[in-house]
């Protein structure tokens, strides 16, 4: 698992978290222990100082009288653990002590109030229980003694070794299992995150065209996003293909103006210099279509009369062999709202397309104020040919890039397509139709 995974990452942090609870557990729990063993152990004590207390006698002269058999066998084993001592604080005199205490320092109470007791941890690792009591006798005698009971702490330490020894056992047994569980339930909680990666992978294999999974409600936004970026970049990348598609399509009938000109340039100079400067538009137009971002709003204004009387000169020219008949039945200005370089565009292809068709005669025509599809038009621009028309069933598919409707007609296929995408940026409408004059093609352009 790579260090930079986020995956490791969570199971690093609920790691640490885990180790760092475990030891505070531990801490807290071991210490629990220790004084609950403590306390036993003082109640245990407690119970040996009153046994002694009940097994011993205060006899007439003062005396203590100790039985001949102690109540706890230890007290009389050497070395058992268990050890007592009786002694006046005042005097600071031993008065007894038990056998099991030969050889052993004796333990100093401390300072305490008749029938107080003191539970210490001795210097001596013993643990000691010092209880102060005034006994008076028959005699009217009184004497003031402290009753010490002690026991080894090993004990008690035993005790917490061996508790600490199995809670730490069982707390890494716990531990591997809840690290276990968090790693699966991290794996699980990131599947969806993985499956969009693994989506986004196809996407760039091209296996896949947008994220379709099912992801979860807090990953759909993301999803949603993702998917219109990368539509928005394919879109962007589409118009830049078309773009530079356009682009040669556009300089393809001054480029042929061109070529027929080169035999006898001295004549054509004005038409030369004329078919340069529309490639230079050409390109300059194209490559702002290439860099926008989306539709364009205009504001300016364009003679589409002068426009089909300058594609008209240009073609006349390039299709002098053909010696077309051009019926052109247009007003002198006609100002239609759009950008120069698209009117170009849609008027120089369908000519240019009418021009190649055609047997000998092109119509180019325009109604103004025209209603179509319960819309109003301001204008409608109507171009015709006698050529073949369009077979049935190619009119849809001449309207996709790269189709054309007798592959044998040298083109790229992309002019009427072209059309129809900006027709329909300008929000207008283009028909297509058979020509009831020419009994060839008619196309209609409507534009607002």
């Amino acid at each position: 698992m790579k260090a930079k995974s986020l995956s490791f990452r969570l199971v690093v942090s609920e790691g640490l978290v885990l180790i760092a609870f475990f030891a505070l557990v531990t801490l807290v729990l071991e210490q629990s222990f220790r004084e609950s063993a403590e306390q036993a152990l003082q109640e245990r004590l407690q119970i040996h100082v009153y046994a002694l207390l009940s097994s011993v006698d205060l006899n007439n002269s003062g005396q203590l009288k100790m039985p001949a058999t102690l109540p706890e066998p230890r007290f009389a084993s050497p070395g058992s653990g268990l050890y007592g001592f009786i002694q006046q604080p005042k005097k600071k005199n031993l008065v007894w002590r038990s056998p099991s205490a030969i050889g052993l320092d004796v333990i100093d109470p401390p300072k305490l109030k008749a029938g107080k007791s003191a539970f210490l941890l001795e210097k001596h690792k013993r643990y000691a229980l010092h209880y102060d009591v005034v006994w008076k006798n028959i005699a009217g005698i009184e004497r003031e003694y402290v009753f010490t009971v002690s026991e080894d702490a090993q004990f008690v330490t035993d005790q917490v070794q061996r508790f600490r020894a199995t809670l730490r056992f069982w707390l890494l047994i716990i531990g591997i299992v809840l690290v276990f569980i968090q790693f699966s339930l991290l794996r699980w909680s990131l599947k969806p995150l993985r499956i969009i990666a693994h989506d986004l992978e196809a996407i760039e294999k091209g296996k896949k065209t947008h994220l379709d999974g099912e992801y979860p409600v807090e990953l759909q936004g993301l999803a949603g996003n993702l998917n219109v970026f990368i539509n928005h970049e394919r879109a962007h990348l589409e118009r830049y293909r078309n773009t530079l598609a356009d682009l040669a399509h556009s300089l393809k009938t001054p480029l042929a103006i061109l070529q027929g000109c080169t035999e006898s340039f001295s004549d054509n100079k004005d038409t030369v210099q004329e078919q340069i400067s529309r490639m230079n538009k050409i390109v300059e137009y194209q490559l702002q279509r290439a860099a926008a971002k989306g539709e364009q709003h205009t504001s300016k204004s364009v003679d589409l009369s002068d426009v089909i009387n300058k594609i008209h000169l240009s073609l006349s020219k390039v299709y002098i062999d053909k010696n077309i008949v051009f019926d052109i039945v247009i007003p002198d200005l006609c100002q239609v709202y759009c950008e120069e370089g698209d009117i170009y565009e849609i008027v120089g292809n369908l000519m240019d397309n009418a021009c190649k068709w055609c047997h000998k005669a092109v119509k180019v025509s325009i109604l103004l104020d025209q209603r179509k599809a319960r819309r109003n038009f301001s204008v409608m621009l109507q171009i015709e040919d006698d050529g073949p028309g369009i077979p049935v069933g190619k009119f849809n598919d001449i309207l996709k890039r790269g189709v054309r409707a007798d592959q044998n007609i040298h083109g790229h296929g992309i002019g009427v397509s072209v059309v129809a995408e900006l027709v329909g940026l300008l929000g207008g409408k283009l028909e297509g139709g058979e020509s009831t004059v020419l009994k060839g093609m008619r196309w209609s352009v409507y534009l607002p």
